[in-house]
C-alpha cells in the first residue's frame, strides 16, 4: 500500500520537475520569435490634435497591444497597462503591408506617459496620452466590434 501512494506522489513530482525546465525555455523562444504585425484597419492617428502625414497601426495575436508608426518612429503600445515603449526602427521588418518584430527587443523601461485617458465611444476605443512630461500628445482612436470588444 505504501508503494501504491509513493508511486503517484514520485510521477507528480517528476511532471513538475519536467515543467519546471521546460517553461523557461519556452518562455525564451517565445520571446525571440519574431512575430508577424498586420495593419489595424480603419484605426485613426491624431498627433497634436492633426493627422501625421505618415502613420500605420499594427496589431498582432495579443490584444490590447499595438504597435505604432509615426513617421520613421516606432512606438509599442500596451493598452492596459498604460506603456508605451520606444522601438528601435532598425529592429522592425517591414514585409508588403505587415512588418516583423520580436519582444526580445523591446526596452526595458517604458516611456514616461502623464495625461493617459481611455474612453469608449461606442464603435470607437479613443486612447490618448502625453509623449514625456511635456511631450506631445498621441492620440488613437480604435475601432470596436458591435459587442464593444477591440476588433484587433
Amino acid at each position: 500500500m505504501t508503494t501504491l501512494s509513493t508511486s503517484p506522489a514520485r510521477f507528480a513530482v517528476a511532471v513538475l520537475l519536467l515543467l519546471s525546465f521546460a517553461a523557461p525555455a519556452f518562455a525564451q523562444t517565445e520571446a525571440t520569435r519574431k512575430l508577424t504585425w498586420h495593419p489595424l484597419a480603419f484605426a485613426i492617428v491624431k498627433f497634436n490634435e492633426d493627422a501625421p502625414k505618415s502613420w500605420n497601426i499594427y496589431h498582432s495575436e495579443k490584444k490590447g497591444v499595438l504597435l505604432v508608426r509615426l513617421w520613421k518612429r516606432y512606438l509599442l503600445i500596451k493598452v492596459s497597462d498604460e506603456e508605451v515603449y520606444d522601438i528601435d526602427p532598425q529592429k522592425i521588418k517591414v514585409v508588403g503591408d505587415s512588418v516583423e518584430w520580436s519582444y526580445a527587443d523591446l526596452p526595458e523601461k517604458p516611456i514616461e506617459t502623464p495625461d493617459w485617458k481611455e474612453r469608449n465611444l461606442g464603435q470607437l476605443e479613443r486612447v490618448r496620452f502625453r509623449l514625456g512630461k511635456d511631450g506631445h500628445y498621441l492620440e488613437l482612436q480604435l475601432p470596436l466590434a458591435p459587442n464593444g470588444r477591440p476588433v484587433y
